[in-house]
């Protein structure tokens, strides 16, 4: 019911005209938990002057009449590439939110409303919480928008996405086509009401040659999430004609390359958000450090990994793009309890497992080495893994990757645990204190999968 009650308020006034797409939640800045909590608002519309202001509704008291208390004035990115005509993405901060309290806000153009919803602030360490995850989605095939529907029945507190967010280049056309329809539409407002958090996959970062297609890598455009991540030559590299990157780099300002990695806090956890592209130098002793050190800082109680490439995958497409196994150690050192991926169009989880390299070198591929698996943890009886579970959550939308395996183990490799590649699907999770509860729906709301993880 209380997704029902954020949605039910959560429209536009008849005044999508403004907008070239409406305004979404994101995370921005705000890393660390707050005992007053932010927000960022984006929405974008054309290159025109407007007077645009946002209200947070104060809560009601002995006054019978709403008041709105006025948020500082939004800034705006001026997106002026080849190809798609001159728009602005405009940006507000939300302020004074209670830890996992609802809000409702409201955009005014020239002092008029024209947009207003709900939504719920970021939920504290004390606070259970619910998320879901999905990859590979952004196709506009009637699986991606089952999968958003069920996205809805789920209530999640946030939304994460393991990359490859839209297809094929992640372009600016093709958010347009493929994404925010799906994700934030008076058809399907989930953008608007719940958090979505990003990771950048092949399709959203690899094409970074800008001769063809200008109007590429809009993620750096689109998203705001925090810019605590190393900065790295390898993540910066640009081609194409001067003046395309030179537009690129002025649209997406600092987002490029730091949104490529980051990492934040959610109720008892903390977030570790990763490149794993192929140019990613994830080898690099200072890379690896970033890591290390991240890891080391946080007191939360759950330690979660996400990123695009899975370095543990039965499925015979991409089976040997084992890049991410190198950061394997790294993680076990630093606590990590699971790791969730895309880029194979399926699901798939582990055995709790550790992993140690064979002497990788950069550019990496396959990575050979030695895994030890927790046999004995079934996530029902015993629910303490020893390792980390890794997870291949790539259903989102985009067709499926060789159905066929579903029903034939010997063509798993050793630490597959499950595996269903015949339908699209999402992952939920129910965070409370020392207990985590995963669940695996189907496009249809079959449950595909489950297992409990305990402290």
């Amino acid at each position: 019911m209380r997704l029902a009650s954020l949605l039910l308020l959560s429209f536009s006034l008849r005044a999508a005209g403004p907008f070239i797409a409406e305004p979404y939640l994101q995370l921005g800045d705000a890393r660390n938990l707050q005992q007053s909590e932010t927000m960022a608002l984006l929405w974008q519309t054309p290159d025109e002057p407007a007077d645009w202001s946002v209200e947070l509704k104060r809560p009601l008291g002995k006054v019978k009449t709403p008041l709105w208390r006025k948020m500082a004035a939004p800034s705006s990115r001026k997106i002026a590439v080849q190809g798609i005509e001159p728009h602005l993405v405009w940006r507000a901060t939300l302020t004074g939110l209670v830890p996992g309290a609802e809000f409702e806000y409201r955009v005014l153009r020239g002092g008029k409303p024209v947009f207003e919803a709900k939504g719920r602030a970021r939920k504290s360490a004390a606070q259970a919480f619910r998320f879901v995850a999905f990859g590979d989605s952004g196709a506009a095939t009637d699986s991606q928008k089952a999968i958003a529907e069920q996205t809805l029945k789920q209530n999640p507190d946030f939304v994460f996405i393991p990359g490859d967010i839209v297809y094929t280049r992640g372009r600016i056309a093709e958010y347009r086509q493929k994404f925010f329809p799906y994700y934030n539409s008076d058809d399907s407002p989930l953008m608007r009401s719940i958090l979505f958090i990003a990771a950048p996959g092949n399709h959203d970062a690899l094409g970074r040659d800008l001769t063809m297609t200008p109007d590429a890598l809009a993620y750096y455009y689109f998203w705001a999430q925090p810019l605590n991540g190393p900065l790295h030559s390898s993540f910066g590299e640009l081609k194409g004609p001067d003046d395309d990157q030179a537009a690129f780099r002025d649209a997406a300002a600092d987002n490029f390359p730091r949104m490529s990695n980051f990492s934040f806090d959610y109720g008892n956890s903390h977030w570790l958000i990763l490149d794993t592209n192929p140019y990613a130098e994830w080898t690099d002793p200072r890379l690896r450090k970033w890591i290390a050190d991240d890891l080391a800082a946080t007191k939360a109680t759950w330690k979660f990994v996400g990123f695009h490439h899975p370095g543990f995958n039965s499925s015979k497409a991409h089976r040997n793009e084992q890049q991410a196994r190198v950061l394997s150690d790294v993680f076990e050192a630093g606590g990590v309890d699971v790791v969730i991926a895309g880029h194979v169009h399926n699901y798939q989880r582990t055995y709790p497992l550790t992993f140690r390299a064979e002497a990788p070198s950069f550019p990496l591929k396959q990575v050979g080495g030695t895994w030890t698996l927790d046999k004995s943890f079934d996530g029902d009886k015993n629910t303490r893994p020893k390792g980390i579970i890794y997870l291949v959550t790539g259903a989102g939308g985009a067709d499926l990757y060789d159905p066929p395996q579903t029903d034939d183990p010997s063509s798993w490799l050793e630490f597959t645990m499950k595996f269903k590649s015949n339908v699209h699907s999402l992952t939920t999770a129910e965070i409370d204190g020392r207990t985590a509860k995963f669940r695996q729906i189907s496009e249809k709301g079959d449950v595909l999968d489950s297992f409990t993880i305990t402290k």
